[in-house]
């Protein structure tokens, strides 16, 4: 597959965990610049859009060298899906695209590396829809209807090694690719062929809560060093001053091979 590859960014400016969450700083940058940040610093990238429905938001995303789409009101609200954000940027961006990248601004530490993975993996026909995740050796209890718990992935009267036990991974949240005609088509994030793209588990974490930023701020630190530095990671074709108004960028194909190495 060839074509335009799309990173959209759906970053609205109301939040019910964390007040205005999106600008929220980790490692002294906004959860907004991060998750531009990350999708131009991938090789495999060629557009990045911001859609909000938030000033403030969009003034950041513009400094962070992204495209920015005005999303209605209706389509920003605590009930609309990010589905929905994605269809309508996908439908006012002005090139038609091949595929689709959807970043999390709430995950703050996402590897340009696993992106180009994972666009490589649906440019190739591999998958329809690839999804972040990390792996997850545990044993999952759930209670019954009648009283008690039982295991939900595993049988309780024979007990595995956490080794032996097959395959399973947890969805971080953190990016989706996917196959733009499919997804079109599905309206939904998850169709067709679906693969996982494991990330580094140290990282994986979704702000939603204070909680869950403060733990981020902490983290910031230590995984920084391997993230691209805003200005600095990314190639000079998606230089904020060679991006036309519109926001595209000349780059590779959607099937060039990848360098080595809440909304």
């Amino acid at each position: 597959m060839t074509g335009r590859v799309i990173a959209i960014v759906p970053a609205r400016g109301g939040s019910v965990g964390v007040p205005r969450k999106n600008l929220q700083q980790v490692g002294g940058r906004t959860l907004v610049d991060r998750a531009v940040s990350a999708a131009r610093a991938a090789a495999s990238i060629h557009d990045v859009v911001v859609s909000t429905d938030d000033a403030e938001i969009a003034e950041e995303a513009r400094r962070a060298g992204a495209a920015v789409i005005a999303r209605p009101a209706e389509l920003a609200t605590a009930t609309a899906s990010s589905e929905s954000a994605l269809l309508h940027a996908i439908a006012a961006h002005e090139v038609e695209p091949a595929i689709v990248v959807f970043l999390q601004a709430t995950s703050p530490f996402i590897d340009p590396a696993d992106l180009d993975a994972a666009v490589a993996r649906v440019a190739a026909g591999e998958a329809d829809a690839v999804f972040a995740a990390v792996a997850t050796p545990v044993f999952l209890w759930r209670p019954r209807a009648t009283g008690g718990w039982e295991g939900v992935n595993h049988d309780p009267a024979v007990r595995l090694r956490r080794q032996d036990l097959p395959p399973q991974v947890a969805e971080t949240g953190a990016f989706y690719v996917l196959r733009a005609a499919g997804f079109r088509s599905a309206r939904h994030r998850f169709f067709g062929r679906i693969e996982p793209q494991l990330t580094d588990e140290r990282f994986a974490i979704d702000v939603d809560t204070e909680a869950d930023l403060a733990r981020a701020r902490a983290l910031a630190a230590l995984a920084d060093p391997a993230q691209p530095v805003h200005g600095t990671a990314h190639d000079p074709a998606h230089d904020p001053a060679t991006v036309p108004a519109t926001g595209s960028s000349p780059g590779p194909a959607a099937g060039a091979t990848p360098e080595e190495n809440r909304r």
